[in-house]
């Protein structure tokens, strides 16, 4: 289905390629807009005084409303179809999901089979040859039609046992019609048709020669799909690999050691793959641009919009280095949030332009209600602002928070180095080597194995992180160019969705999806702690323990005025909310793990992380209702502090101003700063 986009909530929205660039790099802006632009220029926004930049920005093409594909299908080209013998006939096998109105299962210039309110069609030359012959939703069906004798026969199969289905049409005055236009499954190519929600496996075409058949592998291709005959067929508008088809039998949920029961692919009619805009602008980055946060602005006759990207370090400059939690920023962007489901505390356009757009995040349902699991960073990324505003809780979160923090670092002279998730992910340790720490943002949630293993060796080896958020290293994610992919697990319940375990593995590499920690990597082991409560309302200051006095932690207070601190914030209004980590041993928290802060009294309104099972019951559930502040001493010199909180950097003082979050900040970062003594 193609739609123009809806700028009623937002004049203007954008994207950049690439997403992170290096100094000396370009990098092009792709803008829609429903008011004119009348001029772009380039801010930095992780300084105290963001201001733009005079670097001159190409005008490629004048930007206008673009479009939206949106709805996955299959197809063989036209030109494939006059590559195969004679064709007699298709088969497919089909699971229907939830689909309302009219949809198309498959269609050519030959036939349609059409779905109607659960009703199948088939219809040739506009003239409908077969009528009302209802099928099941959430049942694998095997579905043939061909020429046979004289006729033409439609044929339905059910694989449940328990409530068969056998449908057997044959016409005798009908006659079957080979496809020479392309041949669609999951659409009928009408760009004002939604397409079909529903898992397809092994299409075949049956010719004179033999059969044609495609079976889907459980990694997503690069590119067209073959035959053993060397057909292609093409996976449109990126739908989930790597699924449960009829063979899978429960007995294994490993896709690698029994790739035949994950050859399905699941299309939704809200999938999109990565956008083709035309650049509209195009940027030169100097060559002696220092590495931070900036923006596109693109200013129109009603104000203006940032389209953010990244300019990352080349070479190493400082002593720390800043991780930009692209991931995490990218899983959130564009959430969808209906009104009807959750609460919202404040407006914010870019929730509505979502909604407008039918836009999903990887936090949202598909139309079908599967959990939406892939996306690109080329699309807007209407939530990735300086200004944004979470209706869940009504305050900044991800992007405004973590520039809050930098700006804390230039206005208090810490020097940082900067890349994205996405740059660790492919380079691996090779990006850490040389510095003395990695600083993390206020909610570093998603993580690549790949990703994890680089900090887990790099503090192994001496270095140091510098843990500034909460609810973080949780969430397996993987990479590939500008895709990220997310599976959720059935243990995740809460306000996102839950997959299925036996569809937990992820299409980009067919590792598990699902907690780091249930791999024996991520939080507990880490970084010390995991979540432990989370909530909208107000936030709690924290105050020091007995072990924080002393000698090997002290350093961290000094110039702290008060035992209790952090009652003032950004979000929510404290230094410890929105979401908080907790220690606990049993789940890998090392014993050498120092609590130096804790944060209690959160209202009633915090909920339990539901993963977390308490052998003591409700008593001992109510004495974790806190958060942990934790310093760990490596072997080789590093350290890992946590500080347990999304809201801890939110709590740091405006640039001129200190507190003693900000102290405590200031002490952590400065000794990291220095040479270890040798």
């Amino acid at each position: 289905m193609k739609r123009d986009v809806d700028h009623g909530a937002m004049a203007v929205v954008g994207y950049t390629t690439p997403w992170a660039v290096q100094a000396g790099k370009h990098v092009e802006l792709h803008l829609s807009c429903g008011r004119p632009v009348t001029h772009v220029s380039v801010r930095r926004l992780d300084v105290p005084d963001p201001e733009r930049v005079s670097w001159p920005v190409d005008v490629l093409n004048v930007p206008f409303r673009r479009t939206f594909e949106q709805g996955s299908y299959l197809q063989v080209a036209a030109s494939e179809l006059a590559k195969a013998p004679p064709i007699t006939g298709i088969s497919f096998e089909l699971y229907l999901t939830r689909n309302d109105g009219e949809r198309c299962i498959a269609a050519c210039d030959a036939f349609e089979l059409q779905l109607k309110d659960g009703v199948v069609s088939l219809l040739q030359a506009g003239r409908t040859l077969i009528d009302s012959v209802p099928i099941p939703s959430f049942v694998w069906l095997s579905i043939a039609l061909a020429q046979e004798a004289q006729g033409l026969s439609l044929s339905i199969r059910g694989h449940d046992l328990l409530a068969p289905v056998e449908v057997r049409r044959h016409l005798v005055d009908a006659v079957w019609k080979a496809p020479a236009a392309e041949l669609r499954f999951g659409s009928s190519g009408k760009d004002d048709e939604k397409t079909l929600n529903a898992k397809f496996a092994r299409l075949t075409l049956a010719t004179q020669s033999g059969p044609v058949t495609w079976g889907f592998p459980t990694l997503l291709p690069d590119g067209p799909i073959l035959s053993e005959n060397g057909l292609a067929l093409d996976a449109v508008n990126l739908p989930a690999f790597c699924m449960t088809s009829p063979r899978w039998d429960g007995s294994s949920y490993e896709p690698r050691l029994v790739p035949s029961h994950y050859d399905a692919v699941h299309c939704h009619d809200d999938d999109m793959a990565p956008l083709a805009w035309p650049a509209s602008h195009r940027l030169r980055v100097p060559v002696d641009a220092a590495p931070g946060i900036y923006a596109f602005d693109a200013d129109h006759d009603g104000g203006s919009e940032e389209i953010v990207f990244f300019v990352t370090s080349s070479v190493k400059r400082a002593p720390l280095l800043f991780l930009v939690p692209t991931a995490t920023y990218l899983a959130y962007a564009d959430e969808y949030l209906p009104k009807h489901l959750y609460d919202w505390k404040c407006e914010d356009r870019a929730h509505a332009f979502a909604v407008a757009n039918n836009l999903k995040s990887l936090y949202d349902y598909h139309g079908d209600l599967s959990g939406v699991s892939i996306c690109s960073w080329r699309k807007p990324k209407t939530t990735l602002r300086s200004d944004y505003l979470y209706p869940l809780c009504g305050a900044p979160h991800n992007l405004p928070v973590d520039l809050h923090l930098l700006r804390f670092c230039h206005a208090n002279g810490i020097a940082y180095d900067l890349i994205t998730d996405h740059d660790l992910d492919r380079e691996g340790s090779a990006a850490l080597a040389g510095y003395r720490a990695v600083v993390t943002g206020s909610h570093p949630e998603y993580m690549s194995v790949g990703m994890e293993g680089a900090l887990r060796n790099f503090a192994a080896e001496g270095g140091s992180i510098a843990y500034l958020g909460g609810n973080g290293f949780a969430g397996t994610v993987a990479f590939r160019d500008d895709l990220l992919e997310l599976r959720r697990g059935p243990t995740e319940a809460g306000r996102t969705w839950d997959g299925k375990l036996a569809e937990q593995s992820l299409a980009l590499t067919n590792e598990p999806g699902g907690y780091l920690r249930s791999r024996g990597r991520g939080e507990f082991s880490l970084i010390g702690g995991a979540i432990s409560l989370m909530g909208f309302d107000g936030a709690r200051p924290f105050t020091r323990t007995p072990e924080s006095f002393g000698e090997k932690c002290a350093w961290l207070f000094e110039g702290v005025e008060n035992e209790t601190f952090g009652d003032h914030g950004l979000v929510l209004g404290g230094a410890a909310g929105y979401e908080v980590d907790a220690t606990d041993l049993t789940l890998g928290t090392a014993p050498d793990t120092i609590v130096v802060a804790t944060a209690t009294g959160f209202p009633e309104s915090f909920g339990h992380d539901p993963t977390r099972w308490y052998e003591g019951g409700e008593a001992q559930m109510q004495t974790q209702r806190v958060a942990e502040m934790t310093l760990r001493f490596l072997a080789k010199g590093g350290l890992i502090f946590s500080a347990s909180s999304v809201a801890w950097c939110g709590a740091l003082p405006e640039p001129g101003r200190m507190n003693d979050v900000g102290r405590i900040t200031l002490n952590l970062l400065h000794s990291l700063s220095q040479p270890k003594p040798e």
